[in-house]
């Protein structure tokens, strides 16, 4: 599914590895949205932004402006390539469209591309990915230099592009060369605000007295981050439902790990705690879980607000399956962020986020 292509997101190689996609949504029968959406992340934080009611590439960090000495028509350049690929990735909604006998409705094209590399820049890795509709339609395999297709409907374009020798090599060389290289500069430009370590809040939150504890940090930078309970010391899994990685609005991140105690006794609640991990920190945060330290629906508003969001169901569904298409975007707090309770591989989510980071005033539109 395209879940496992474009969770690549929130998947990092723990500590070391730095993460640089662009991310292409094109969609069809969506009021109030446009109908192509470019973002460009390193490290989890945006630093370049497009759609087509605007049509221009805008730097999203004020670091980023320091690329046009590098190349002054970097931003002209970057414009004018993505109205094309804009005006292309509409075209491919309608030929998918038209390989799948579909007429009306919300359709979703999305692409992924990008590298990462380690810490001393020795180790590149990369990708590109196409999805339509929530799920998998080809990607490319950089190993053996070809492209796979998951479903029937993408061996056409699979044999096309196999046998397109130039674009296999144009493929290759953005993504073992070219990406690496931009995504140096681009850490280099921003190295005060991306080489930082930011602490996170840990909480424990539970809706009722039944439902499972949830330990939740938020505020935490960069996105490295690993969370899990132990119990006596050693790390479990039973019982346990770990979330994804999600942003926060302010460029920091949020987690949650998961615990059901149903069948624990209260006596035995002392033999866990949460751990957090974060890259740039040396030791692990780790909360002990006691009763008194678990955020309930009886306290204040705000707080209240926070677990209700936390522990909403997922609502994206018509990207993650195709068996609910009902959009619900009404997730904002009193605390200032947007809390979208969506795994970042839920990418329309995600990209639905950084549209109305971009375009406040359609926070009521949509």
């Amino acid at each position: 599914s395209m879940s496992l292509s474009f969770s690549i997101l929130t998947q990092l190689s723990f500590i070391t590895d730095v993460l640089f996609p662009y991310i292409y949504t094109a969609s069809t029968g969506i009021n109030s949205f446009p109908d192509f959406v470019a973002v460009g992340l390193v490290d989890g934080t945006e630093v370049m932004y497009y759609d087509s009611d605007i049509r221009k590439a805008i730097p999203k960090q004020d670091w980023m402006r320091k690329v046009t000495e590098d190349d002054p028509q970097y931003w002209d350049f970057q414009s004018q390539g993505l109205y094309e690929t804009q005006m292309s990735f509409i075209n491919s909604i309608e030929v998918a469209k038209k390989r799948l006998n579909q007429s009306r409705g919300v359709h979703i094209f999305q692409n992924m591309y990008g590298c990462e590399i380690d810490d001393e820049y020795e180790r590149v890795e990369g990708w590109e990915s196409f999805g339509y509709d929530g799920e998998d339609f080809i990607a490319f395999d950089l190993k053996t230099e070809r492209w796979s297709a998951p479903v029937h409907q993408a061996f056409i374009t699979k044999n096309k592009w196999d046998y397109d020798k130039m674009k296999v090599a144009e493929t290759k060389n953005y993504i073992t060369q070219t990406c690496p290289a931009w995504l140096k500069k681009y850490l280099k430009y921003g190295k005060n605000s991306l080489v930082r370590t930011d602490h996170p809040s840990v909480y424990f939150l539970q809706k009722s007295s039944s439902s499972q504890v949830s330990c939740h940090a938020t505020g935490f930078y960069p996105s490295r981050a690993e969370m899990f309970w132990r119990k006596d010391g050693e790390e479990i899994h039973e019982d346990v439902n770990k979330g994804e990685i999600l942003p926060n609005n302010d460029g920091t991140f949020q987690m949650r790990v998961d615990l059901d105690l149903s069948s624990i006794s209260s006596d035995d609640w002392m033999r866990y705690e949460c751990v957090f991990q974060l890259s740039g920190l040396k030791e692990d945060l780790v909360t002990k879980l006691e009763k008194e330290k678990i955020r309930t629906n009886k306290m204040n508003g705000n707080v209240l607000l926070l677990i209700l969001t936390v522990l909403r169901k997922e609502k994206c569904q018509f990207v993650c399956s195709k068996t609910n298409t009902d959009i619900e975007l009404k997730q904002y707090s009193d605390l200032g962020e947007i809390f979208f309770r969506f795994p970042l591989k839920c990418i329309y989510c995600f990209i639905v986020l950084i549209f109305l980071h971009n375009n406040p005033s359609k926070k009521g539109i949509l």
